[in-house]
């Protein structure tokens, strides 16, 4: 790629200040002063914990060409080159588009927001382009494939900063890619953190909406605004539509500030929906149901290899989405379909000694423990026992909802960390508890509700409890290989531990 000078990345932008005339080549756009070498042009922005500004002077020692910041009170005096802003992050994210060369305007990119499924429907939605022959890339929450192999997303950020995004649409740009798909947050659509804000969206994909990540959004009005921002940037794209699911209230909003043609899918029969789904049947082994096609006046029973019915909606949203990007109908798409693979940590069955089941399940949000435990608990002729904790330095009012719907579904509800940060494990637990006691007054500590902080201790507890025809589920880490305590993520494989407990108990049997 060619470096590209100052001048060159900031037109455009509002400079408030200047200090330096030079106009150098920028070799490199950094926000983290650590990955600062020399040519590199360091933008200093606000961080959750850690503010940017702070580093300046280290940055300068590493060699920074120039340095972007919005804070006056910094002392920029031995930069060669200091550029003031109103605000850094929209700066960032139109230097980091400008640096790559703009790369989303010569693709056809796919946002998809959404409380839950996003992962999901982002990976169906590439897996269905990839079947008909046209290249795709992709960015989740799991994983991404920007150069034709699917790996691990090690960055923790559903949607990354605007350098890294821009970055993995021009490496799809430049690998041959067609068409991108991206996991669009409500933390990377808000004009606070600007992440996506110079990507040019072809189509906006919506599964659903929840409570959740309101310590960032303050409301769900703002939540459900932020998440907009998709559909409003539809309208810099000819020809764009936003895919939305009926049976979801937001859905109206979204369809209301959208400038763009709406096409919508159902599985509860919505008079209004494009796909729409009758008579499906979901269990263990996956779902079946009768697909309605409107425009092609056509019904098709599909067989779908995916365990859950919430996973019906994400199919439907995704098939939807490739039918309307490839104006290709949507029964040469269904064979597909019924060879979707699922997301890694996403109801995935851990082998037993065949007495009980084990899963893990990434579900974390009120939203998703309301599809996921009834569904389970139907599943399951025994006792469900459920381990599951909630994340410290987050939004706490969700917590005792979630205390409240796992005791309404399960038997037996073990309470353990997920990412404390911060926060004492033992008051988020305390929260939690709360909730299960609204469902179940009567439960007793010990008896139905543990308390066990430690997640691996936890996890060996419930393979111990379960009897036969008991599910045991974990939930809330999925496929997240860290636990983030206060002094910092900390490895972790909830797949390969509970693998490994599940042999250790075999082998005692």
């Amino acid at each position: 790629m060619a470096y590209k000078p100052l001048s060159q990345l900031i037109d455009g932008i509002d400079l408030l200040s200047r200090h330096g005339n030079a106009d150098p080549v920028i070799k490199q756009v950094a926000y983290d002063s650590r990955k600062v070498t020399r040519g590199t042009l360091f933008v200093a922005i606000p961080g959750e914990h850690v503010d940017g500004h702070t580093f300046i002077g280290e940055a300068v020692k590493r060699g920074a060409a120039a340095v972007l910041y919005s804070d006056p009170a910094v002392d920029v005096s031995k930069a060669p080159v200091a550029l003031q802003v109103a605000e850094s992050r929209p700066a960032l994210s139109h230097i980091a588009a400008a640096y790559y060369g703009n790369p989303s305007h010569r693709l056809q990119v796919v946002g998809v927001t959404g409380t839950d499924g996003k992962s999901s429907t982002v990976y169906f939605i590439h897996q269905l382009l990839e079947a008909v022959g046209a290249a795709s890339g992709f960015v989740s929450t799991v994983a991404m494939n920007t150069s034709g192999k699917t790996g691990k997303n090690d960055l923790r950020q559903s949607t990354p900063e605007a350098p890294e995004i821009q970055a993995a649409l021009a490496e799809m740009l430049a690998s041959g890619k067609s068409y991108a798909v991206l996991e669009a947050t409500s933390h990377g659509l808000s004009e606070r953190t600007s992440r996506l804000a110079n990507v040019r969206f072809q189509m906006g994909v919506f599964t659903n909406l929840s409570h959740e990540h309101l310590e960032f959004h303050g409301s769900m009005e703002q939540y459900r605004s932020d998440k907009g921002n998709l559909f409003r940037a539809l309208s810099e794209t000819p020809g764009g539509t936003a895919i939305l699911n009926a049976d979801d209230e937001a859905s109206r909003y979204f369809s209301q500030i959208s400038p763009v043609p709406c096409a919508y899918y159902s599985t509860a029969g919505a008079p209004e929906a494009e796909l729409r789904v009758e008579k499906s049947r979901s269990d263990m082994r996956g779902s079946s149901f009768s697909l309605i096609d409107r425009k092609s006046k056509s019904t098709h029973l599909v067989r779908l290899p995916l365990v859950g019915a919430f996973n019906i909606d994400n199919a439907l949203a995704a098939v939807l989405c490739v039918s309307r990007l490839l104006d290709m109908p949507v029964p040469e798409l269904i064979p597909y379909l019924e060879k979707l693979e699922p997301v890694t940590g996403r109801m995935t069955s851990i082998p037993t000694d065949g007495s009980f089941h084990l899963i893990v399940d990434y579900a974390h949000t009120p939203g998703s423990f309301a599809t996921v435990l009834p569904m389970i608990k139907q599943y399951t002729k025994g006792r469900l026992i459920v381990v599951f904790g909630s994340a410290g330095e987050r939004d706490r009012a969700k917590r005792p909802v979630q205390g409240e719907l796992a005791a309404r579904y399960a038997d037996i509800v073990i309470l353990t960390d997920e990412d404390p940060r911060g926060e004492d494990s033992d008051v988020i637990i305390a929260e939690i508890a709360a909730g299960c006691r609204i469902a179940r007054p009567n439960w007793k500590e010990g008896s139905e509700i543990l308390r066990i902080v430690n997640r691996r201790a936890a996890i060996e507890t419930a393979v111990e409890l379960a009897e036969k025809n008991d599910t045991v589920l974990l939930l809330g880490k999925g496929h997240e290989a860290s636990i983030i305590y206060a002094t910092g993520p900390k490895p972790w494989n909830e797949i390969e531990i509970a693998e490994k407990l599940s042999q250790s108990r075999a082998a005692l049997v």
